[in-house]
């Protein structure tokens, strides 16, 4: 009997090891995509920036920028799109 409640202790151990594994690689990927969303977003950027500096015109300078808001909103969209199970955390958590 002893034995056999040792057993049982050590398995609901691994089993819990396993599902905090599996939470914190999850945790893990959702933190890369979200670094690597911001990071083209960053480069996006950057890249419009240039393209206005190189047309010296104001109205061009102000179409990109329109264009640089518009992007990072659909990028943002589609983040949420994506993790809308993950914003509902946030929000649980912010409540």
């Amino acid at each position: 009997l002893i034995i056999m409640f040792i057993l049982m202790v050590v398995m609901r151990m691994i089993t819990m090891m396993m599902v905090m594994m599996l939470m914190t690689m999850m945790m893990m990927t959702m933190l890369r995509m979200m670094m690597m969303m911001m990071m083209m977003m960053l480069m996006m950027t950057m890249l419009m920036m240039m393209i206005g500096m190189m047309m010296t015109i104001m109205l061009q300078m102000i179409r990109v920028m329109l264009m640089t808001m518009i992007w990072m909103l659909m990028m943002m969209m589609m983040m949420m799109m994506t993790m809308t199970r993950m914003r509902m955390v946030m929000m649980m958590m912010l409540m």
